[in-house]
C-alpha cells in the first residue's frame, strides 16, 4: 500500500508533464492501451482464464466507462491544477460510497459515519473555492472523477468476489481501448484541443508511456495489497497519497496549495480517518455480540 502511495502521484506527474502538448483524450487512452500491453503477460504467466460469465460483462463495462470518465475529469483537472488540490477533491469519494450505500443500497451506516462525510463535503467546499477562483469550472473536473471512481468502487465490490482482479484489469483496460481508440480515430483532424490526436514527439512519449506503466503498477500493488490485509487495515495508509502528491507537485511544477486549500485538505484527510476508526470500532462491537455467549 505504501507502494501505491509513492506510485499512484507519478502517474499525475506524468499525465501532467504530457498534457503541456498532449490532448487530454490521448493521454487517457495511453493510460489504457499500456495497462493492456503491460497485464496481458500477467494472464498467461499466472495461467488464468478468460473466460467470464455472459451476466457479468454488463458489471464489467459500466466498471470500464466509470474508470475511463474519473481518468479523463481527473487529467483534465491536473493539466490546469495543482496535484494536490485536485487530489484532494477526489478524495470525497469515500464519502460519496459511504452515503450511497446508505440511502441508495440500505446499508447500516451510523450519524458519526454520515457526519463525517458531511464534514468531508465541506472540506472539498474549502478546497473547490480557491480553485474555481484560479482556474474556472475546470476546477470541478475532480468532482467528477469523485463521483465517477466511486461508482466504479461499488461495481468493483461485486466483480472482485467473481473475477481474478488481474483478468479484472486486463478486461478494464481492453474495454475502456475499444472504448477511446475510435473515439481518437473520429476526433482527428477536428481540432479539439482535449481530443483532436497529435503524433507525440521526444520525451512526450517517455510522459505517455508512464501514465500507463504507472497506472498498472500502483493499482497492482493496491490489489495485491488488499489481497495480503483487510480493506479496514489499509485504508488510512492511503492518504499518504496527498501529502506525496504534493511534495511531487512542489518538486516538479513549484505547485503549492494556499492557505485555504490546506485547511480543506486537513478537513478531508481528519473526516476520513475519522470515518474509518468509527468502521473498526462498528466491526469491532458486532463482533463482539456475536462471540458473547446467550444468556
Amino acid at each position: 500500500m505504501l507502494g501505491f502511495c509513492l506510485t499512484a502521484p507519478l502517474l499525475d506527474v506524468a499525465a501532467k508533464l504530457a498534457s503541456d502538448s498532449i490532448p487530454v483524450g490521448q493521454i487517457t487512452t495511453a493510460r489504457f492501451t499500456v495497462q493492456c500491453a503491460l497485464m496481458a503477460p500477467f494472464i498467461w504467466i499466472l495461467g488464468l482464464s478468460l473466460r467470464v460469465a455472459q451476466e457479468l460483462w454488463i458489471a464489467l463495462l459500466c466498471r470500464s466507462v466509470f474508470l475511463l470518465v474519473a481518468t479523463y475529469c481527473f487529467i483534465a483537472a491536473i493539466s490546469v491544477m495543482p496535484l494536490a488540490d485536485a487530489l484532494a477533491i477526489v478524495f470525497v469519494a469515500p464519502f460519496i460510497v459511504l452515503l450511497v450505500g446508505k440511502f441508495y443500497l440500505g446499508e447500516d451506516v451510523g450519524p458519526h459515519r454520515v457526519g463525517a462525510a458531511i464534514i468531508g463535503f465541506v472540506g472539498v467546499l474549502f478546497v473547490i473555492q480557491p480553485s474555481f477562483a484560479a482556474f474556472g469550472a475546470v476546477a470541478l473536473y475532480p468532482l467528477g472523477t469523485a463521483v465517477a471512481f466511486a461508482f466504479y468502487i461499488l461495481v468493483t465490490r461485486g466483480l472482485s468476489r467473481k473475477v481474478h482482479p488481474v483478468t479484472l484489469q486486463f478486461y478494464t483496460g481492453v474495454i475502456a481501448s475499444l472504448i477511446c481508440i475510435p473515439l481518437m480515430i473520429l476526433a482527428q483532424g477536428s481540432g479539439s484541443e482535449l481530443l483532436d490526436p497529435v503524433w507525440p514527439t521526444g520525451i512526450t512519449w517517455l510522459w505517455l508511456l508512464g501514465v500507463g506503466f504507472f497506472a498498472t503498477l500502483s493499482h497492482m500493488m493496491m490489489t495485491y495489497a488488499l489481497s495480503m490485509a483487510p480493506s479496514a487495515t489499509l485504508a488510512p495508509l492511503q492518504y499518504l497519497e496527498l501529502p506525496v502528491a504534493t511534495l511531487f507537485g512542489y518538486l516538479v511544477f513549484h505547485d503549492f496549495p494556499n492557505s485555504l486549500s490546506l485547511i480543506g485538505i486537513i478537513i478531508i484527510i481528519g473526516a476520513g480517518l475519522y470515518m474509518i476508526h468509527r468502521e473498526r470500532v462498528t466491526a469491532r462491537t458486532l463482533i463482539t455480540e456475536r462471540a458473547a455467549p446467550p444468556i
